[in-house]
């Protein structure tokens, strides 16, 4: 990717808004990732997750907004659960495609219907526990928000992608989703700060989340390892994820360093954070004028 962008005045007033996109799948390999197998299926994981997760943001917020009297956080939570809307959709389209290869996903996205909507999901109870139980979730939807938000700048800036040749579509995907994330990365913070300010909700939540997430991405690795028909006719051994391979894919750039996950993911337990901080909103904008599934769609 292009530094240049970095160097761009960031947009003042940015009304948020979701973007049309038309990503065609026909020609994407299995491993977009060519020869690398188990750095494919662990990006895959993100279109397992996303679905599930962002349609439970969508329907949170929608719970949230009657309560939101300030203008500008309300116009923001409107763009921001449009926005929402439309990487679900655009991932979903991915789990089609994970079908017509041969994987099934619904055995996992299934039981994470179940996470988000059973467990996470509207409760009958009424009052001040209902209004807690609403804040609760938005403290939980901020913390992951931040995750992605870091994400999204990684991808924007891994010319590691580029050099091991990577699907153009998969790229052009996770950079739109990316930069739409570092776009609307405040929101979610701002809206928990305007429900509740207080700093041992925001550690605590965010303390409860770090360990989940990366229970259900290891989860996902290796149903997708196991269940990959390309890799049927390797051993055992080889159709199992390894930590060995994602520091190998680490090395060459295709996925986060470990050591620069854990310093970013840490950030949020700074008193003084704030994501506006992650990425850039000049560089987002640039790539979101280029994306070429947005300019498809247009």
């Amino acid at each position: 990717m292009s530094t240049e962008t970095l160097h761009l005045a960031e947009p003042e007033n940015l009304v948020l808004q979701p973007r049309q996109v038309a990503f065609d799948w026909a020609n994407v390999p299995m491993h977009y990732i060519p020869g690398d197998p188990v750095a494919t299926h662990t990006i895959n994981v993100l279109h397992l997750l996303l679905p599930e997760g962002e349609d439970w943001f969508v329907a949170t917020f929608k719970e949230a907004l009657p309560f939101i009297d300030d203008e500008k956080l309300r116009d923001d939570v409107i763009g921001f659960i449009g926005q929402e809307s439309m990487h679900a959709g655009a991932h979903t389209g991915v789990l089609d495609h994970l079908a017509s290869n041969g994987i099934d996903p619904t055995p996992f996205t299934d039981q994470l219907h179940w996470l988000f909507d059973k467990l996470l999901g509207p409760r009958p109870i009424t009052g001040l526990k209902e209004q807690n139980y609403l804040v609760e979730r938005l403290a939980l939807i901020a913390a992951i928000e931040h995750i992605t938000a870091f994400l999204g700048d990684w991808v924007l800036n891994a010319e590691g992608l580029d050099r091991a040749h990577m699907h153009p579509t998969m790229i052009d995907l996770l950079r739109w989703h990316g930069a739409e994330e570092v776009e609307h990365r405040a929101v979610a913070y701002d809206v928990l700060m305007y429900f509740d300010k207080r700093y041992i909700r925001r550690a605590r939540t965010q303390a409860l989340i770090i360990p989940v997430i990366i229970y259900l991405w290891i989860r996902g690795v290796r149903f997708l390892m196991a269940n990959d028909p390309a890799l049927a006719p390797q051993s055992n051994h080889r159709r199992k994820p390894h930590w060995s391979d994602y520091f190998h894919a680490a090395r060459r750039g295709v996925l986060p360093n470990p050591a620069t996950l854990l310093l970013r993911m840490s950030t949020y337990f700074l008193p003084g954070y704030h994501p506006s901080k992650e990425g850039s909103t000049a560089q987002a904008v640039a790539y979101l004028a280029s994306s070429p599934a947005a300019r498809a769609a247009s």
